[in-house]
């Protein structure tokens, strides 16, 4: 690894590749001039407008005067704007050259530079040494291959900054000061000074400048910039809220969880910026394809043209064959194939609040033929409800509610949420418990009054023998009917039962559809019992369940199927899922999740509902198959190309072909470059397919 002593870039000696590491990631660029492009995109923009302005009037000039209108001492007109177009207009030409010498690297830049040199240098002889070459100028062709491959250029950075547009319109949502809490005082201070654990208030109708916890006041919140939900949702003391969000009618005290870069707003455009720049697996063959490619093509411009020369075709055509042969076979196509589809791929799947969180996820996506996911959260609402509380004989309902609160109290789990809405709403005070400790799939445990109890899962009940005595019956109703029930013990005597029902998500059947028709089968893995299992999956129309699964149990399922050649997608959205989403081919941490299912999955849906694991799917898929189409032409291109360029029509058109040929090569190029930023685009505009809803089918434990 050597250091480039231009800007300062690891130079990657094995693949010559320059990277740079920002945040603790890492993103890969051809030269020095792409990392300052990367780093000011909108300020590359107008640099490229500003050379263009200069470079197409110019070259329409050179073009008119070498054709046609008379003027005096026209080959000197002709070296002096040929000069401004060749090392102003051309100028990020040879700085990317002259990086790629220091990097010792070849890239599609030094094709254009030693072409569009060679064909200036030429005529710039024969203005300055008249009668020593040929009197043929060719200012033309050195002016319109920089300016029509520098109009190619602008195009792809166009792109780029549409499909990047959303992203930084979220940025810009964030305010640029905040009004802190100092010492009892409102003090308005710039964003960037507000530390974590600051109190911060925001007026009726403001945005949120930092991620934070309510401390005070009650409010509604529009978050649609980030889930696309419309609906306000209500704030209240405990709630939390995210950078960028509108405050509605109540005045917020907040306290400052995460600011500047650790902004879920921040992160997001992080994760994309990092999808975007790193090289998928498939990109890899792409970039050893064009690293070959250049110095390849610069022996086969010297062979043509040697070859012509000997043949006697003289060396103003030898020069030109030269031309062709480095500006024809210009692999801009190979350098943009991939990176343009995944920019384009990416934006839209951010839109649609899909992240993924690098390009290899993205290709993986488009690979997946198993759907393994969770049923709490991810097919349903994950807002399960405490239908009823049974207790035994001689225990209160209070007394039931009272030790199932206080062993919940720490929990995440959405029945724990279920049991203390339940305990709140029926005033049910908890108490202190110690040593509360889960066990994923089975329940939680811990000391309450001095005593040691549990809430335990049907199945785990089961397993240690517990007597529900005279509530036997009402438990096998619940489960025929297909609903959740867990058991309150205090030592080994069972204090009652609680009951619990999840409704399906909406859009769950549809989603299931859809994957089915795309070839990808879904099957649920679940903690719970399986009855409720079962219920829900007969009402999406799943016919795989396996139930009362723990996150060891979830691993061997995924290592099973993967053992048969299948590559599995698990969705989940829980502490207890990280494991899981770890190990799956693709980790899809589905928008309610936990922070700890976040960092483990491989693409993030911001927005609560199964059916983006459908469309993040489909836009994986389409991506992919946008680079192959991509690469396909770019290869069929240069094979077409190139033995055209090197004198395949001088049989059928004469030696004087090569007069035009420079100028058409260079056209060709950019009409390749322009049809992969153009084919790549279409992923913008490729919406979703309805699909009827599936009637689902039997299911299987």
């Amino acid at each position: 690894m050597a250091t480039d002593p231009v800007c300062g870039m690891f130079v990657d000696e094995r693949t010559s590749t320059l990277r740079l590491v920002r945040d603790n990631r890492t993103y890969y660029f051809c030269s020095t001039h792409c990392l300052q492009e990367f780093a000011q995109p909108e300020a590359a923009l107008r640099r490229l407008r500003a050379r263009l302005s200069v470079a197409w009037p110019l070259s329409v000039a050179i073009l008119l005067v070498t054709y046609g209108v008379r003027i005096p001492d026209a080959p000197w007109v002709l070296l002096a704007l040929a000069s401004v177009v060749q090392w102003y207009a051309g100028y990020p030409f040879f700085v990317s050259t002259r990086d790629a010498v220091r990097s010792r690297t070849w890239n599609m830049d030094v094709l254009i530079a030693v072409g569009t040199t060679a064909a200036y240098a030429y005529s710039m002889a024969v203005v300055l040494a008249p009668g020593v070459l040929p009197p043929t100028l060719y200012f033309d062709a050195s002016s319109f291959i920089i300016t029509l491959i520098l109009t190619g250029n602008y195009l792809e950075h166009f792109t780029r900054e549409r499909a990047q547009g959303t992203l930084r319109g979220l940025g810009a949502l964030v305010p640029s000061t905040a009004i802190v809490l100092r010492e009892g005082r409102e003090v308005e201070i710039p964003v960037a000074e507000v530390q974590p654990g600051d109190l911060w208030r925001v007026r009726p109708g403001g945005r949120y400048p930092t991620d934070g916890i309510v401390r005070e006041g009650h409010s509604s919140t529009d978050e649609s910039i980030l889930t696309g939900e419309s609906r306000p949702v209500e704030k209240g003391p405990g709630s939390t809220v995210i950078a960028g969000g509108t405050n509605g009618e109540g005045a917020l005290t907040v306290a400052a969880t995460h600011v500047g870069t650790d902004t879920m707003v921040a992160q997001i455009g992080q994760l994309v910026t990092e999808a975007e720049t790193s090289r998928v697996p498939m990109q890899q063959l792409a970039d050893r394809i064009a690293s070959a490619f250049v110095p390849i093509v610069f022996g086969l411009a010297l062979v043509a043209s040697l070859a012509w020369l000997a043949l006697g075709a003289g060396f103003t055509v030898a020069m030109l064959v030269f031309v062709s042969v480095a500006v024809t076979a210009c692999p801009c196509a190979f350098g943009i194939a991939t990176p343009a589809a995944i920019v384009v791929g990416t934006g839209r799947a951010a839109e649609e609040g899909i992240l993924f969180k690098g390009g290899d996820s993205l290709e993986r996506a488009s690979q997946v033929d198993l759907v393994l996911t969770d049923k709490t959260g991810t097919l349903t609402k994950g807002r399960p409800t405490l239908t009823d509380p049974i207790p035994m004989p001689g225990v209160t309902e209070e007394e039931l509610l009272r030790v199932a609160a206080s062993l919940e109290a720490q929990s995440e789990h959405p029945y724990a949420t279920a049991v203390l809405e339940a305990a709140h709403r029926l005033r049910v005070p908890s108490a202190p418990a110690v040593d509360v400790r889960s066990d994923p799939g089975r329940g939680v445990r811990g000391w309450v009054d001095g005593s040691e109890c549990a809430l335990l899962s049907a199945a785990a009940s089961r397993e240690e023998g517990l007597d529900v005595g005279p509530l036997g019956d009402a438990t096998a109703r619940r489960e025929r009917e297909g609903r959740a029930w867990s058991v309150v013990v205090q030592g080994r005597k069972a204090l009652g039962v609680l009951g619990f029902d999840d409704e399906v998500a909406p859009g769950v059947a549809d989603a299931v559809h859809a994957l089915a028709s795309d070839g990808i089968e879904v099957v649920m893995a679940t903690g719970d019992s399986e009855p409720p299992a079962i219920k829900v999956a007969r009402a999406v129309g799943i016919s795989e369940v396996h139930s009362g699964m723990d996150p060891r149990a979830k691993l061997e399922l995924i290592r099973e199927f993967q053992s048969r050649g299948r590559i599995v997608a698990f969705v989940g959205d829980g502490i207890n899922d990280a494991p899981a989403l770890t190990a799956a081919d693709l980790g899809v941490a589905i928008g309610a999740g936990t922070e700890v299912a976040r960092e483990a999955g491989g693409v993030i849906l911001l927005r609560p509902g199964f059916e983006g694991v459908a469309e993040a799917l489909r836009i994986g898929r389409r991506t992919v198959r946008k680079v192959r189409g991509n690469l396909a032409w770019a290869v069929g291109y240069n094979a077409i190309l190139l033995p055209v360029a090197m004198g395949a029509l001088v049989p059928a058109f004469g030696l004087g072909v090569y007069s035009v040929l420079p100028i058409t090569g260079a056209l060709a190029m950019g009409l390749s470059s322009t049809l992969v930023v153009v084919n790549s685009l279409t992923l913008r505009w490729s919406g979703r397919n309805p699909r009827p809803p599936s009637k689902g089918s039997p299911a299987k434990a």
